[in-house]
């Protein structure tokens, strides 16, 4: 059996062995402190490899990789987004000067640079009128009807009619060419055109056209016992032979509808409808609405 001086030194060298081994608190500590330096030095570590070798000592370690990547997402969809605006500001710019430039020429159809025979003007009715004019600012309103205020709507004649200033790129295959006084338009189902700006506007219909077909859902307005017109969109045709001659309105013919574009025009106390340069005057005939074209004169 060994005794004991011959274990003991096995012991001290069995000791020693152990102590050499066990990690030292204070070296523990240092060295959870450079892990955790390593740990958060991840974010730095990912910043060198996508940053390249960026210094991260000014900014907050913990934060880097995430602000990295956010303000880039950030960065990408702001810039997208302001692509679009951009691009969507453009597109309505574009849609807005369009649609200024139509309403331009529905409202001001008077930027048609040709001499228009306008269809203005209004043939006198032989017939005496069986009531005294109404007189206003130095003018003489005529009518056979008494007035009879109702308010005023456009009517809608249908997809081929197109009020005086609308504005478009082609014409249809049955658009016809008409000369008058020698301006050229463009007839189309009841509606006048002319060409320019590189399209085609609607005019009013000059006087003095001719056409050898009226268009559809034309109605006969009664002139006189012997006279009677055609009417469509706001346009008196009357028969000359076998075709149909625009001609101005005659006082007194009575009509149920007005185009758009007419507008009504207070004068003292009566509100009449105005139509190009015709007035039509409210009354009521066999218990519908209806307008009456005003004879009107200058003078009291």
């Amino acid at each position: 059996m060994k005794t004991f001086n011959q274990l003991f030194p096995r012991f001290l060298f069995f000791l020693a062995m152990v102590i050499f081994f066990l990690p030292d608190p204070l070296q523990a500590q240092r060295m959870g402190h450079a892990g955790g330096g390593a740990r958060m030095g991840g974010g730095g570590a990912s910043r060198s490899i996508n940053g390249g070798s960026r210094p991260s000592a000014n900014r907050p370690p913990s934060n880097n990789g995430w602000n990295r990547q956010s303000p880039g997402s950030r960065n990408m969809y702001s810039g997208n987004r302001q692509g679009t605006n951009t691009r969507t500001g453009d597109m309505n710019t574009g849609t807005r000067n369009i649609n200024t430039y139509n309403r331009a020429k529905i409202n001001n159809p008077q930027n048609v640079n040709i001499n228009v025979n306008r269809n203005v003007a209004v043939r006198v009715n032989p017939r005496p009128y069986p009531r005294p004019p109404y007189v206003y600012g130095g003018f003489r309103y005529s009518c056979y009807h008494p007035y009879v205020y109702h308010p005023f709507y456009p009517f809608y004649w249908g997809p081929m009619w197109h009020p005086w200033g609308f504005f478009v790129t082609t014409l249809a295959v049955t658009a016809i060419a008409v000369t008058v006084a020698s301006q050229q338009y463009y007839y189309d189902q009841g509606v006048f055109y002319v060409s320019g700006n590189g399209g085609y506007t609607v005019v009013q219909a000059p006087v003095g056209a001719t056409i050898t077909t009226l268009p559809p859902g034309s109605q006969t307005v009664v002139i006189n016992e012997t006279t009677n017109n055609y009417y469509y969109g706001g346009t008196y045709y009357e028969k000359t032979g076998e075709t149909y001659t625009v001609v101005p309105p005659t006082a007194g013919t009575v009509v149920e509808k007005l185009p758009d574009g007419g507008k009504e025009v207070k004068i003292g106390e009566v509100t009449y409808v105005q139509v190009g340069e015709t007035y039509y005057q409210p009354i009521v005939q066999d218990g519908k609405n209806m307008y009456e074209v005003v004879d009107v004169q200058k003078g009291t």
